[in-house]
């Protein structure tokens, strides 16, 4: 089997995969998935595709993090295995689309606009 690849994005965060058959071993940035996430919640978020489709021992995951905080880089990570597995095997999408890992989280920081502290916030009006 050839080597696949496939992209995913979460807020700043962009995460590309290289999905290839092997023993389940997955490489982030050249670390080990456990050293880069030391949290339990963000390792079962990245697995999440995996588990849904019993194939966690069976594909060796290289993937190319940049961007954004761990969260959104777990979700975009989560977001591009999800696709690599439907480039692999096309009758997995049902099943995945199902659970919600085919779809891209759209939102955005919203960005902070002239005179307010922040993107929606206002400074205390003081009518005297």
């Amino acid at each position: 089997m050839e080597v696949v690849n496939a992209i995913g994005r979460r807020k700043a965060a962009v995460a590309r995969v290289f999905v290839k058959e092997g023993t389940g071993k997955i490489t982030v940035n050249k670390r080990d998935l456990e050293v880069y996430f030391p949290s339990s919640i963000l390792q079962y978020i990245v697995k999440q595709p995996l588990n849904t489709l019993n194939v966690v021992e069976k594909y060796d995951i290289q993937v190319n993090l940049d961007g954004g905080g761990f969260k959104g880089q777990a979700e975009a990570l989560r977001l591009a295995i999800a696709r690599a597995l439907v480039k692999i095997n096309p009758e997995d999408k049902a099943a995945l689309k199902a659970e919600g890992f085919m779809t891209r989280d759209a939102r955005e920081v919203e960005r902070k606009k002239p005179g307010r502290p922040k993107a929606r916030k206002r400074f205390q009006f003081s009518k005297r």
